[in-house]
């Protein structure tokens, strides 16, 4: 049981992908961690190194979640996913999820540092629909309509909860 979750900020991923890691004792994979050099988003790390990490862990681990937004880190544990989860409840939804969010103490030193960031996520999430990169609404489009495997896209925060494996 290998399950990739993605979607835009605030959809969802962590709460689903801890649920999931949880249930069934899945090795929990967040691409946050590989993705930017020393766990901080400050500095990219290095594509082909980033790549590298994910492979490893999708091969060394027996069973996995692995969950984020970055379409070629997605791409890479979708080779080895029998599982998509695709988590688009839209916009709005992103962004209440986004205000409502708990203190991330591995990535913020305190909720106020946290906090500081808010209004910069907000925007960031309301640029899903329109963005052309790695992290946008088409490029996981692509990447869901791609997959062979077993996939479901879920558009609301209640269908999610609805689901939970």
């Amino acid at each position: 049981m290998n399950f990739v979750v993605f979607g835009n900020s605030g959809s969802g991923k962590s709460t689903l992908s801890a649920h999931l890691a949880e249930k069934y004792g899945l090795a929990h994979l967040d691409l946050d961690s590989v993705a930017w050099k020393n766990e901080k988003p400050t500095e990219r790390e290095d594509p082909l190194i980033a790549a590298e990490k994910v492979k490893r862990f999708c091969t060394d681990n027996k069973q996995w979640v692995v969950e984020g937004c970055y379409s070629s880190l997605i791409k890479v544990a979708a080779l080895h996913a029998s599982r998509m989860i695709f988590l688009n409840p839209g916009v709005e939804e992103c962004q209440e999820n986004c205000r409502k969010r708990p203190w991330e103490s591995h990535k913020y030193r305190t909720k106020e540092e946290q906090d500081k960031n808010l209004e910069m996520l907000l925007d960031w999430v309301a640029g899903y629909e329109d963005r052309k990169d790695e992290f946008s609404l088409s490029a996981h489009r692509e990447l869901f309509d791609c997959f062979d495997g077993e996939k479901h896209e879920l558009k609301s925060n209640q269908e999610t909860h609805n689901k939970l494996w």
